[in-house]
């Protein structure tokens, strides 16, 4: 399909999105929480999981119709940094603005960069988004190729941390209550078209898992620490299978991250990094 390239800098339309309680519980559970992170997942004393910065602003990922007319099947998330001004809150009404800041020709797909910030009912910006969605089939167009090459690599030792999390078999089934209901998560047929054994696990989905182990093994499990998390997706999850995240200190409040399947021991999640206070 033509790509829209007149769209690139220019400030979308916002979205509202109204959440509770529920809903921060929903998505903790959506991401693997259970009995042992209580503090996530009951209203006594809630946390909110700084990942939930993606719920609010997913829509943005819908940007990319504004640049170009494509199957959603045939879309995969590249990439996902968020920016975190303090812990979010349990409730509220908070309003994303999406702006298209980059579309690269990858040669088999396009990558549409979309950059958002999301405030609360007062005004008051709370985080940013930036969303790497990547069309396949949709390259070619001549366009920049944008960076390449690697980057957050992590030393050549033995990580710091790991943690192991095995997602439920029911774990992208979940999940998509919080809001992407792309079909390729849940239906085997659509999960063929879009060039898949079965359904996989989204991969904001995967991104929630490796914050929490961020969270668990340099932030006490404290959300406000985490000031903030990028990560390139590799490859993909199946639920039921396990995910590892490695973790090294680089000093200086920054964390090089890679995740893995531990069944496959197929990358998931590279060119990772986090600040944390």
């Amino acid at each position: 399909m033509p790509v829209n390239l007149s769209v690139i800098g220019k400030q979308l339309d916002s979205s509202v999105h109204e959440y509770s309680e529920k809903d921060v519980i929903l998505y903790a559970l959506g991401v693997g929480c259970g009995p042992e992170d209580l503090e996530f997942v009951y209203e006594q004393d809630l946390k909110v999981l700084p990942t939930f910065a993606v719920i609010p602003a997913f829509p943005a990922l819908f940007a990319m119709g504004s640049a170009m007319d494509v199957n959603p099947l045939m879309v995969l998330h590249g990439e996902q940094r968020i920016e975190l001004h303090g812990a979010i809150p349990t409730s509220g009404r908070l309003t994303t603005t999406p702006t298209v800041t980059a579309i690269y020709d990858k040669g088999k797909g396009a990558l549409v960069v979309t950059e958002t910030e999301t405030a609360d009912a007062k005004g008051t910006l709370l985080f940013r988004n930036v969303f790497g969605a990547f069309a396949r089939g949709e390259g070619g167009f001549g366009g920049d190729r944008g960076p390449s090459g690697p980057r957050n690599a992590p030393p050549e030792r033995k990580p710091d941390a790991v943690v192991e999390m095995k997602t439920l078999p029911q774990q992208a089934l979940l999940y998509r209550l919080s809001g992407d209901m792309n079909p390729l998560h849940a239906d085997p047929n659509f999960a063929k078209i879009g060039g898949f054994d079965k359904p996989i696990l989204h991969g904001l989905c995967t991104f929630g898992h490796v914050g929490r182990a961020l969270l668990k093994s340099f932030c006490g499990n404290e959300p406000s620490r985490l000031k903030d998390f990028e990560a390139r997706f590799a490859g993909v999850v199946y639920p039921g299978e396990t995910i590892v995240t490695e973790m090294w200190d680089a000093k200086g409040g920054k964390i090089l991250v890679q995740a893995r399947t531990k069944e496959r021991g197929e990358p998931v999640i590279n060119s990772a990094a986090a600040t944390v206070g």
